[in-house]
């Protein structure tokens, strides 16, 4: 009897809940990771990359801080719109997707981390306060401070990437954003399917899947990073 309830206290599957067997989780990390399940604040890893991203200066910024930060154009700490459209188009975008794109995410983040009550007519986002935007039904991945936790971004892909091993096909993006939908929070959904479109469109291979690599860089921000020099002719493809 002690037995059975030792193995309880660890099992990752619920016979009364057909979704704990849908989507698995990984009950391997820490062979392969040292304590995956505390949230990092300053760098990005995975199990491929136990270290974050090789080269990618952290500036003793948050991992969501930088995240935000390549489109500070002027290193000022604030992100104007302008600056998220500049940002954009470095990294690919078309005018109107940049335009729109800018529009868009500045007007929905740009209160929340205002370091007063009164709106701002310019929409600036204060990326000391960004952990203040972290909206609901996200993949939990950024904790309330802004921490990364890798164990979030790996159970991610033991989830959802079905057709292929730490790949997310578009159905399969389209899953996990419904998966991670908490209730009657319209905000988050719509902001999750938006955040995740357009990173489907920069980062999507050749097959059309989007990659764990792609995924945790966009985290950490060396995603941005490497697609402005790819534009610029200055990086080669990513593997």
């Amino acid at each position: 009897m002690t037995s059975v309830r030792e193995n309880d206290s660890m099992a990752t599957e619920a016979p009364l809940a057909p979704v704990t067997y849908e989507r698995q989780v990984r009950n391997d990390l820490e062979e392969k990771l040292p304590k995956p399940y505390m949230p990092r604040a300053l760098q990005a890893p995975d199990t491929e990359h136990p270290h974050g991203t090789p080269g990618h200066k952290h500036y003793e910024m948050s991992v969501l801080q930088q995240h935000v930060a390549f489109f500070d154009q002027d290193d000022n700490g604030i992100v104007y719109p302008w600056e998220t459209y500049t940002g954009l188009r470095a990294i690919g975008f078309n005018v109107i997707v940049s335009l729109v794109s800018a529009i868009v995410i500045n007007a929905a983040f740009s209160y929340a981390t205002l370091p007063g009550w009164l709106p701002s007519p310019f929409f600036p986002i204060y990326i000391q306060n960004i952990h203040r935007a972290k909206h609901g039904s996200d993949t939990g991945v950024y904790d309330t401070e802004g921490r990364y936790t890798p164990a979030s971004i790996e159970n991610m892909f033991s989830k959802y990437a079905r057709s292929v091993p730490n790949k997310l096909s578009p159905g399969e993006l389209w899953d996990m954003t419904e998966g991670n939908r908490v209730a009657f929070d319209l905000f988050g959904w719509v902001a999750a399917k938006l955040e995740w479109g357009l990173l489907y469109i920069l980062a999507r291979d050749d097959d059309g899947y989007l990659s764990k690599e792609a995924v945790r860089r966009c985290f950490d921000g060396s995603l941005f990073e490497y697609y402005a020099k790819m534009q610029s002719g200055g990086e080669g493809k990513m593997g």
